[in-house]
């Protein structure tokens, strides 16, 4: 006979990591929240990168000239077409937040953990589907706007075969996808959706603004390794001295992404849902 659990569910229902991977891809396709969200981030990037570089086809400034408010790092061709992950990152951001912290907000997570006790099986899936859609979405996303933003650069445009920039754009593809699995970290760890937003706008964009205020020692030394600044470091072409190499640039923004999920993983493993 089946055994039955204090929750109703028959002991031989719990499910392996491949079944909460399945679980989860269906609850993500469900939620129209979740498709929005990840639509209006492809859609801001892409309209972003185009607007940028149509403006640049537009001037007659030249390469390294500060950006218009709102605008790219600088007004190059790469930086015009890319443009538009300043505000993709909150967005996919706030995805990652919302798919984990509205669980616990609606007490809907503590289905999934009475399903899988065992616990890290619904970290890891949560991860994997919102890093395996985002990437699905995005790579072809910022690869089609880059080559969109070139044909509108026309001969101030560069190519994707020169050196570095196939490297940054499907980098600034990576970093918006690990901007995502940062924003449901966070979530596991607040379970509160409106500590977990305030702490990706804190990380992602008021961090480097407070930092370049300490001395330029201070600031020189801890600015690069903001996970901002990392990301940077491998989304542009390497030449930016304050950054680090693009190789570091990614190792530390991967190292902020291990040691906040390693944190979320033990805190789900040690406390109640």
């Amino acid at each position: 006979m089946t055994s039955i659990t204090a929750a109703g569910i028959p002991a031989d229902a719990r499910v392996g990591l491949s079944r909460v991977i399945r679980s989860e891809w269906i609850k993500f396709r469900s939620l129209r929240s979740s498709l929005i969200m990840l639509a209006a981030t492809v859609t801001v990037f892409a309209g972003l990168g185009l607007g940028f570089s149509a403006f640049l086809a537009g001037t007659t400034v030249e390469p390294g000239t500060s950006a218009p408010p709102g605008g790219p790092s600088s007004l190059d061709p790469l930086g015009a077409s890319l443009g538009g992950v300043n505000l993709a990152q909150l967005l996919i951001g706030t995805l990652g937040v919302l798919l984990i912290a509205g669980e616990y907000s609606t007490g809907m997570i503590r289905f999934s953990l009475t399903a899988v006790p065992r616990r890290w099986p619904v970290l890891v899936g949560k991860v994997a589907v919102l890093a395996a859609v985002t990437l699905a979405a995005l790579v072809p996303t910022v690869l089609l706007t880059f080559l969109a933003g070139q044909a509108v650069l026309g001969d101030k445009g560069i190519s994707l075969a020169d050196d570095g920039v196939l490297r940054a754009v499907l980098g600034t593809a990576g970093y918006l996808a690990g901007v995502g699995v940062l924003g449901m970290a966070l979530g596991f760890l607040l379970r509160n959706i409106a500590a977990a937003l305030t702490t990706v706008v804190a990380i992602l964009l008021i961090a480097p603004g407070v930092v370049s205020l300490l001395p330029d020692n201070w600031s020189d030394t801890i600015a690069p390794y903001l996970p901002s600044n990392a990301g940077q470091a491998f989304m542009n072409l390497g030449t930016d001295p304050g950054l680090l190499s693009p190789a570091v640039g990614a190792a530390v923004f991967g190292s902020w992404l291990v040691v906040l999920l390693a944190a979320a993983a033990s805190q789900l493993q040690h406390r109640e849902g």
